[in-house]
């Protein structure tokens, strides 16, 4: 009997499938980086800069740990955090609504992934529609409950459909569920204002439920942004418990608290008791302390803070890249009006470099990590595997760095272009 090599699986366990983030960061492990290392620069990074910004709240530097954060704390989260999150929701977006959301419809969970997980968890046999491109981990999550069947959406022109075309998706593909980040990762188009107000009709109308992942929500670029400095379905639910509209948020990148690992989950009462309990096997819930620790940072004026600060110094990186990378000759279809990326098209550098992973290999030479664009045409089960991507001529460049960051990394590119 032949002996299996140490990275061979036993027969016994099933191959799983890496997202695009952690294969890139791999490779470049494997040519030497390291978190920190002032030779590399992360233009692939998911994660914005966690330090001060102009104009940006006091930030968080410890965490105590008092007698009742030794325990666990209750899968659906602190009672506390709990009713701090639907204050701050109400507050931002409901202001002279009758409905307004309570603890109960909160969820509170140990990162985005994991409030995400717990949803599809929770999903009953539906066709659940999803967008191209779209958040490269959804391609994993869609793939592991097999209880709903994944329908992708193809963006025309990488733009989120407005409300009458998302009707003939919705009654033509006999949708019962949406999952979508907004603002998009990657491409930073954003549903926004009357359009996302038709898009929730539309819920209510043809019974189709609607998961939003708003983790960008405070990356906003547009004149309209909804009050307190976000924007969020929030504002244009009618009733909370009857509205299927379910709203993941949370640490991560709003406050710019990766390493905190805290999300939470908005929705109708009966939902968020499902989703709990499905959290009390998959993942048993959020940490005690860090839930402890989270509750002053969602005070509304705090929060408020926050987004302004990041819309400003953001905004200011944003337009840096955008002009640097047209420079170089790579094409912005359109400019994003949310998150930290830009999705740029390699169509007009030459032929060597014009496919997304040419690309990601040459820049990764120059110890610059960037994303393959083909990651983000989500296709869970490899459905579609007789067929290219779509996106093979397309990048994601992070302007989550700082500034100086982005400037060195920009600057290899061009040694890459012009060279």
């Amino acid at each position: 009997m032949s002996t299996p090599s140490s990275n061979q699986l036993p027969r016994s366990f099933g191959a799983v499938p890496r997202t695009g983030v952690i294969y890139v960061m791999e490779k470049a492990a494997a040519r030497g980086f390291t978190a920190g290392d002032p030779n590399w620069v992360n233009l692939g990074q998911g994660a914005p800069e966690t330090g001060n910004l102009p104009g940006s709240p006091p930030r968080l530097d410890s965490i105590p740990i008092n007698m009742c954060a030794r325990e666990y704390a209750p899968v659906a989260g602190l009672s506390r955090l709990r009713e701090a999150v639907a204050e701050l929701y109400n507050r931002r977006f409901r202001g002279g609504k009758s409905s307004q959301y309570g603890p109960e419809n909160v969820a509170i969970s140990a990162g985005g992934r994991a409030g995400l997980t717990r949803i599809a968890a929770a999903l009953d046999r539906i066709h659940l529609g999803h967008f191209l491109p779209d958040y490269t981990a959804y391609e994993e999550l869609l793939e592991l409950f097999r209880d709903f069947l994944p329908i992708p959406i193809l963006c025309k022109d990488r733009r989120l459909p407005n409300a009458e075309q998302l009707r003939e998706e919705i009654v033509g593909r006999g949708l019962g569920g949406l999952l979508l980040s907004n603002p998009c990762n990657p491409t930073g188009d954003l549903v926004h204002g009357e359009n996302l107000k038709k898009w929730l009709e539309l819920s209510r109308e043809l019974s189709c439920a609607m998961i939003f992942d708003e983790f960008y929500s405070h990356y906003v670029y547009t004149d309209d942004v909804q009050p307190g400095g976000a924007n969020s379905a929030a504002a244009f639910v009618e009733d909370v418990n009857q509205d299927a509209i379910l709203i993941v948020d949370g640490l991560t990148k709003n406050w710019r608290y990766p390493g905190l690992r805290l999300s939470w989950t908005l929705g109708p009462k009966a939902v968020v008791e499902a989703i709990a309990s499905a959290g009390s096997f998959l993942d048993g819930g959020a940490p005690h302390p860090i839930q402890e620790a989270a509750i002053p940072l969602l005070e509304a004026s705090v929060a408020e803070q926050e987004a302004r600060s990041i819309q400003k110094e953001f905004g200011r990186k944003r337009k840096f890249m955008l002009q640097r990378l047209r420079e170089l000759g790579l094409l912005i279809d359109f400019e994003p009006s949310g998150g930290f990326y830009c999705f740029a098209s390699l169509e007009n550098l030459p032929p060597q470099l014009s496919n997304c992973m040419d690309f990601f290999h040459a820049a990764l030479a120059k110890k610059v990590i960037t994303v393959p664009g083909h990651f983000f045409d989500v296709n869970p089960g490899q459905r579609r595997s007789h067929l290219p991507s779509r996106l093979q001529q397309f990048v994601r460049l992070s302007f989550g760095p700082s500034m100086q960051e982005i400037k060195l990394g920009l600057e290899r590119i061009a040694e890459i272009v012009y060279n």
